[in-house]
């Protein structure tokens, strides 16, 4: 998602800031935020060994581009973008992270920018640079070009860095064709012989090969911000009042469960019924980045974070404090954010059984339309419940 944000997320955001003033003190939110800042320098952590483990498997592929080698390149994506999605629970209450999220995860994007596409491609009204077309160019490929097409003219569907160009240029236009395939770019795209498919495969690969790299180095960037008592963010965010720093913590859970997820992710897209508005459109996997955001919302409050390859951390959490202050309330909240992992998956379950999102949002799907709505409801209602929490926490002295 672009940095661009809803009317719906800034009035939440507006109001929720409300609830949280400079009187809570509480002797042990100083550890919970420790171990804040111990998550999210895990979570980020294991967000870059992910990104490693794609940018070596794409560079497999251009190495030896076959329909196996290709398939693995898919597979790292998923698991790095997965995993990533985790970490937006970081934003909305951390500047950085939010600053930062427009490089690596920006979408919608004009994928024209890039490389072919289909005749009947639509794109944003007025982006003068909505078919481009690099790869076909002549300008060298290289981080600074990328970095200088990256929302070029001001435009935010202009994204020429991130997950989301990866998984454009791993997966190709997803048409549709058939309700039950993703994009489907051949492996030969990137054939290095007379039996490249599609012209250029050469700049294809020196592209793909170039932002990959570059996306290992941004995540880089985040993992440093927040090395416990190391990083410039972790110092400075661990030097806040304990008021400031709880308020982002629940800014975070809030600002993702309703203004990005229930409200851009969702709603939008189920309103529109429009593919171009699904996020990971291209791979037909915007149902596991749906389901990671909620899993992060709901281990956030808990303290908790299981890794890629299994790991499970722990520790000093806000459910903790707010057990302390009123155990019905934390109840409530558990309860709630247990129940969208469960929405969640089902959605999940049904898109990995072949009913993608982009076929679930569809206006003649009547019970897909019923699921995402609940979603909906579910992440409405919990949010509710995450002010009723900023309310108690601010008013315990």
């Amino acid at each position: 998602m672009s940095k661009r944000k809803t009317i719906l997320l800034n009035a939440f955001l507006a109001s929720f800031l409300l609830f949280l003033t400079p009187s809570w003190a509480d002797s042990n939110s100083k550890d919970v935020a420790r171990h804040y800042v111990y998550l999210a320098h895990s979570m980020f952590a294991d967000t870059y060994e992910t990104a490693r483990e794609l940018e070596l498997s794409i560079n497999n592929f251009i190495d030896n581009p076959t329909e196996q080698t290709h398939d693995m390149a898919k597979a790292a994506w998923v698991k790095a973008h997965t995993t990533y999605s985790q970490t937006e629970v970081f934003r909305f209450g951390n500047p950085n992270v939010d600053d930062w999220e427009g490089v690596v995860n920006a979408w919608p994007m004009d994928e024209g920018l890039l490389d072919y596409v289909d005749a009947s491609y639509q794109y944003e009204d007025g982006n003068p640079y909505s078919k481009q077309n690099i790869i076909s160019d002549q300008v060298e490929i290289n981080v600074e070009l990328i970095k200088s097409m990256h929302e070029k003219a001001g435009s935010e569907a202009n994204v020429a860095s991130g997950y989301h160009a990866i998984e454009f240029l791993l997966w190709g236009q997803d048409l549709n064709l058939e309700s039950t395939t993703s994009g489907n770019r051949a492996y030969t795209d990137y054939l290095q012989d007379q039996r490249c498919t599609n012209q250029h495969c050469v700049r294809r690969a020196q592209y793909l090969k170039v932002v990959s790299n570059l996306l290992v180095q941004d995540v880089s960037e985040m993992v440093g911000q927040w090395r416990p008592e190391k990083g410039s963010y972790a110092i400075e965010f661990l030097t806040l009042a304990e008021s400031e720093q709880v308020n982002r913590m629940l800014l975070g859970m809030g600002g993702l469960s309703f203004g990005e997820l229930a409200a851009e992710r969702i709603r939008v897209a189920l309103i529109a019924n429009s593919q171009e508005d699904e996020q990971s459109c291209f791979s037909d996997t915007t149902d596991l980045a749906i389901l990671s955001n909620a899993t992060a919302i709901k281990n956030l409050y808990l303290g908790e974070y299981k890794t890629s390859n299994g790991v499970t951390i722990e520790g000093p959490s806000l459910s903790d404090l707010v057990q302390r202050n009123n155990s019905q309330l934390n109840q409530e909240l558990v309860v709630q954010l247990e129940a969208s992992v469960l929405i969640a998956e089902e959605i999940s379950k049904h898109a990995r059984d072949g009913e993608y999102f982009d076929q679930q949002i569809l206006s003649e799907n009547k019970q897909g339309n019923l699921r995402l709505e609940k979603m909906i409801r579910q992440l409405k209602t919990q949010t509710q419940t995450i002010e009723k929490v900023a309310a108690i926490i601010a008013t315990d002295v």
